[in-house]
């Protein structure tokens, strides 16, 4: 079941949007992290720079045969080789994951889904005690020059409750917008 329309732009653009490294700097993602999980890789913008800094395998799920093929090339030219690029329907079939088997997930940009609880489950089930899970969200601003519409954009207080209500704690809220190109 893929999911509503992201409003993704083209390659460039969107990785013209982003310093990844950066990012994942600043949400706690580093080398203490084993395996990891990215719910919709798309073109592996996030996939790249986080398998260069873990210990671990990512597990880079998407739907999108077009963008598993992209991910795969990108980490080929990187010269990346701990990345586990999955074609799945995450949404209708979960992970595949063993339980409590991560020790990051990453949902970027993607809890527009029309039953973002079952993502949230999926992360709590494969997420060990003590894993963390990496939230971003297109801004909730019709300035924004792509993304989801707003009537199914989260804000980042709904962000946050929704992981809340599936049994996350203590969230902490970061200001990407240093990390952003623009």
């Amino acid at each position: 079941m893929k999911g509503r329309d992201s409003g993704m732009p083209h390659k460039e653009m969107w990785e013209g949007f982003f310093d990844p490294a950066q990012i994942l700097a600043v949400m706690g993602l580093g080398e203490d992290a084993g395996d990891i999980v990215e719910f919709g890789c798309g073109y592996g913008t996030f996939t790249i720079p986080a398998a260069k800094v873990i210990r671990g395998t990512v597990h880079a799920i998407d739907i999108d045969a077009g963008m598993i093929a992209q991910t795969r090339e990108a980490a080929a030219k990187a010269g990346v080789k701990n990345i586990h690029a999955i074609l799945r329907d995450f949404l209708a079939e979960g992970t595949g994951l063993k339980d409590e088997s991560a020790d990051y997930v990453m949902l970027f940009n993607i809890l527009h889904v029309e039953d973002p609880d079952v993502l949230l489950g999926e992360s709590w089930r494969i997420l060990r005690s003590g894993g963390k899970l990496g939230i971003i969200h297109w801004n909730y601003d019709a300035a924004t020059p792509r993304g989801p519409c707003l009537e199914i954009r989260p804000k980042p207080e709904q962000c946050i409750q929704l992981a809340q209500e599936a049994g996350f704690s203590d969230p902490v809220q970061y200001d990407l917008k240093a990390s952003l190109k623009v």
